[in-house]
């Protein structure tokens, strides 16, 4: 899954490479992760040389990739996004979904809320 407030779904007392890397130890897909985190953070768009660092540290574009990043740890092949675009660069997040799409074969349904004044649904 990938969530609409990146930064509420990352543990602040676990660096980014520590929140990636626990979904591929609790499913049992990596005994040293070092290499896979650092491809994982390759694949999103983020220098692996700062997986050591903490969420509070990046950007929420930045902190919305290592969410997706965190998201592909378990080798899914459908993800769930919650308004993942919300408040952010949306194509620049749109165009690195559409990138892993094609790459890894991903299914994604996206869950959008709508709000304004529109005309109501009956």
């Amino acid at each position: 899954m990938v969530f609409q407030d990146p930064f509420g779904s990352l543990n602040p007392r676990m660096t980014v490479g520590e929140a990636v890397a626990e979904p591929m130890l609790v499913h049992g897909l990596a005994k040293t992760n070092g290499e896979k985190t650092a491809e994982l953070f390759r694949i999103v768009g983020l220098n692996p040389e700062m997986l050591d660092r903490y969420a509070q540290e990046f950007s929420g574009g930045q902190r919305q990739r290592i969410g997706i990043a965190r998201s592909l740890a378990a080798q899914p092949n459908f993800i769930v996004c919650d308004e993942p675009v919300s408040a952010l660069d949306v194509s620049k997040i749109v165009n690195l979904f559409e990138a892993l799409r094609d790459r890894l074969g991903l299914t994604y349904v996206f869950i959008a809320h709508v709000s304004g004044s529109g005309p109501a649904l009956e």
